[in-house]
């Protein structure tokens, strides 16, 4: 259970690593593109803006790294802002482009969202607290989560995908959202796992229990 874990300065990357070490998980933590290139699991965690985490990554020259290790069909998965990352563009303080693993964007949620309950209340922005995972289909790193269960959130971006197929699970916040996503070895997980509780750890034991033996 060996990950590496890609550190380009963003937040609450140590809280990341911990919740994986808690369940068993060897983690390097690295900004060494060469390292990244060479990795058998990767991981890009990250709290914070999309365009100071791109600018994170290119100035330790990570894309191109982290592309090819993606090429080799290695297991990535992208958590909360990494989870954005992933997209072609986001639009977060002016348009940036993304490292364009999957094809969408990332926009922010608008002004003025309905609670799906109440037609009165407005919702605030950002997404903050517990919301439930609604599975699309079958897939291992989803493995023992159901239907309904609660993940906890905090953005006021969301991923757009251009492949409605690769969103794995949905999210209502006044409108249906990827909160999960999954394309051949690309994973992506908008809620914080780390403080999901037994569903967040259950899927990070999914991850890094792929391609085990």
């Amino acid at each position: 259970m060996n990950i590496t874990m890609i550190d380009y300065g963003a937040s609450n990357i140590r809280s990341a690593q911990k919740a994986f070490e808690f369940i068993g998980a060897t983690v390097e933590l690295t900004e060494d593109p060469d390292v990244v290139r060479k990795a058998d699991k990767l991981v890009l965690p990250g709290v914070g803006a999309f365009g100071s985490g791109m600018a994170g990554l290119n100035r330790r020259d990570l894309p191109a790294a982290i592309h090819e290790a993606v090429g080799r069909g290695i297991p990535f998965l992208g958590i909360c802002v990494g989870m954005q990352l992933m997209f072609t563009e986001g639009h977060e303080m002016g348009v940036h482009e993304g490292l364009g693993l999957m094809a969408g964007k990332v926009i922010r949620f608008p002004e003025k969202l309905r609670n799906p309950k109440s037609a009165i209340r407005n919702l605030k922005i950002p997404h903050m607290g517990w919301n439930q995972l609604e599975p699309a289909w079958e897939n291992p790193l989803l493995a023992g989560v159901k239907m309904g269960d609660y993940a906890y959130f905090v953005h006021s971006y969301y991923c757009d995908p251009e492949d409605a197929t690769a969103v794995l699970a949905w999210t209502d916040y006044g409108l249906p959202f990827a909160s999960v996503v999954a394309k051949d070895n690309l994973y992506g997980l908008q809620f914080h796992p780390e403080k999901s509780q037994s569903v967040g750890l259950r899927i990070l034991r999914n991850f890094v229990e792929m391609g085990e033996t």
